[in-house]
């Protein structure tokens, strides 16, 4: 069984900056490939970030760019360094973790192992 702990959200400022963290219990932690999630206040959740556990990043379109995920599986957390925030980056942000997935992410939210409780990020303008 793997946990997954978000932190990091708050409110900022259009243009500014703020560091997300998920914290994952278990020992397997190197073996997961790691999603960002969010959703939007009234919208379906979707899809924002992605590192394999191979390493291989890969991104939204709506974030690329601004945003960057990475991973220290020493410390069992991964990263979603986010800059340039907008607006409507406004959303609750998850994290979801993959066992040995080469595939970035799936659509299907179902297929996900495990889930974090969400931390809230709002952007003033």
């Amino acid at each position: 069984q793997v946990q997954l702990v978000e932190s990091g959200g708050g409110l900022a400022q259009a243009g500014g900056s703020l560091r997300l963290s998920c914290l994952a219990s278990g020992r397997t932690f190197s073996s997961y490939t790691m999603n960002w999630f969010r959703q939007p206040p009234g919208k379906e959740r979707e899809f924002v970030a992605s590192i394999i556990w191979n390493g291989g990043t890969f991104y939204a379109d709506s974030v690329k760019g601004r945003f960057t995920i990475s991973r220290d599986n020493a410390k069992n957390t991964v990263y979603l360094q986010m800059n340039t925030l907008k607006p409507e980056d406004t959303a609750v942000y998850y994290c979801a973790a993959l066992y040995k997935s080469i595939v970035p992410y799936y659509d299907d939210l179902d297929l996900y192992d495990y889930w974090g409780q969400g931390t809230q990020v709002t952007v003033s303008s």
